[in-house]
């Protein structure tokens, strides 16, 4: 699943969800990378 995180107050990243952490953020890959943020919470449909 494609999820989106914030790295920062301007850095956002999307990639593939790897796993969630004790503390709320998540980690997701991009590539051969991996990153840690606080996910974006997602729209809902109207």
């Amino acid at each position: 699943m494609v999820r989106t995180i914030t790295l920062g107050s301007c850095v956002s990243v999307q990639g593939i969800f790897v796993r969630d952490l004790a503390d709320g953020r998540i980690v997701v890959r991009v590539g051969g990378r991996e990153f840690t943020g606080w996910p974006i919470a997602s729209a809902k449909a109207a």
